[in-house]
Formats: C-alpha cells, structure tokens, sequence
C-alpha cells in the first residue's frame, strides 16, 4: 500500500514539475501551446467547480439521513446476527445430542470402596475423620 502512494505521489510531482516546465518555456518563447484546448478545459474546470461547491450543499443536509440509514442497518445486522446465533445454538446442541452416547445420563452410586469413603469424609458423614486407620 505504501509502495502504491510513492508511485502516485511520484507520478503527481512528475506532473506539477511538467507543467510549470511548460509554463517556463511558453513564457520563454512567448507563444502558447493549444490555447483553443486549454480555454475549453478552462470551461470545464470552472463548472466542476460550479457543480462540486452546489454538492457540497446537498451534502451538508445528507448526513442525518445517513445516520438514520447507518443506525438501521446496523440494528438489522445485530439482530440477524443475534438469531443466527441462536440457531447456531440449538444446532450446536443437536448435534451434541445425536453424537451422545449417553444422552439420558444420570450419575450412579461409585462401585470402589475408597472412592465412596473419600466422598464421605468430604460431606463431612464420616465421623471422627471418615478414615479407618485400625486396618
């Protein structure tokens, strides 16, 4: 991207130093160089300038239009995004669910002896110290 502004840049002072060289030269010989053309781009020039100066007040009434328009669709992409999220969701858990193999889980009673006396001693059922240390 810079690379792309130097060549512009670079190509914009080649020109502006053209065009004075130009004026140098004609100035030097006294002559003009198609005075027919540059009167026509004159023209032209100025109602540009005519037409950009009456833009620039029609322009000064569009920003609250633009505003209004920006805030509405911003607010109608939120809310698109907002149920496309949620569709996400409920297809996200769908899956979850078809890919389970344990889709009713329900947790059971542990089988191993250590296990149930740690959860013991962890609620606090297990006596003194829920171990048994006689053993």
């Amino acid at each position: 991207m810079t690379l792309f502004a130097a060549i512009i840049f670079l190509i914009a002072l080649l020109g502006i130093i053209g065009l004075f060289s130009l004026k140098a030269w004609e100035t030097s010989r006294g002559t003009m160089i198609a005075p027919d053309l540059r009167s026509a781009a004159d023209f032209q020039a100025l109602r540009l300038k005519d037409l950009l100066l009456a833009g620039r007040k029609d322009l000064e009434h569009l920003p609250p239009l633009l505003l209004y328009a920006t805030q509405r669709i911003v607010h109608g992409i939120a809310v698109d995004a907002g149920h496309i999220a949620h569709w996400l969701g409920v297809q996200s858990h769908r899956l979850a669910d078809a890919v389970s193999h344990k889709r009713n889980f329900e947790r059971g009673q542990t089988k191993s002896e250590f296990l149930k006396k740690v959860s013991e001693h962890k609620s606090g059922n297990g006596g003194d110290n829920g171990l048994d240390t006689t053993k």
